[in-house]
Parts: C-alpha cells; sequence; structure tokens
C-alpha cells in the first residue's frame, strides 16, 4: 500500500521516503534522524517500497539501513512495521 492510499484510509498524516522510485533525496539520512529524535515520527513501514531491498539507493536506503540497525522490527498483519518510539537493545 502506498504512502497515500494509507493516508487516505487511516485519515493519519504519512510521509512516504525516496519518492516514487525510492531513490530522492527527501529527507535525508540526517533530516529523518532528527524527525525521530523529535518525536515527529512514530512508525516507520517497511513493506510497499518501490524495488527490491538491495537496489534502494540515496537517502531511502540509508534510512531503512539505519532503521532496521536501531529498531525492531513488528509483523502487523503481513506488513513489517518499526515502533521508531522504541530502540531495540
Amino acid at each position: 500500500m502506498g504512502a497515500s492510499s494509507l493516508e487516505l484510509q487511516t485519515g493519519a498524516s504519512v510521509m512516504a521516503i525516496g519518492g516514487f522510485k525510492g531513490s530522492d533525496d527527501s529527507p535525508t539520512l540526517h533530516q529523518f534522524q532528527q524527525y525521530v529524535t523529535d518525536q515527529q515520527i512514530h512508525y516507520f513501514i517497511a513493506d510497499g517500497m518501490a524495488g527490491p531491498p538491495d537496489d534502494r539507493s540515496g537517502s531511502a536506503g540509508d534510512i531503512t539501513a539505519w532503521v532496521q540497525q536501531h529498531f525492531t522490527p513488528t509483523d502487523v498483519g503481513g506488513t513489517t512495521v518499526y515502533d521508531l518510539s522504541s530502540p531495540a537493545n
């Protein structure tokens, strides 16, 4: 499910990273980390991103790798979700 569909279905604010193909550098890893620190982002949804994980480049790949290294994945209805308010030990 894309960010726009998720936002429409839930009414929650959703931020897509990496643009349509995942290669746009917005937000940067540093910006994303600051959003997490400032508690402006609570969840990271790993599924539904463009292309295979190994093909992601730019900020989207950097952000995904950082999230995977620092947070624990949870399966929610077949979707991988990371709670960014609770770093892994």
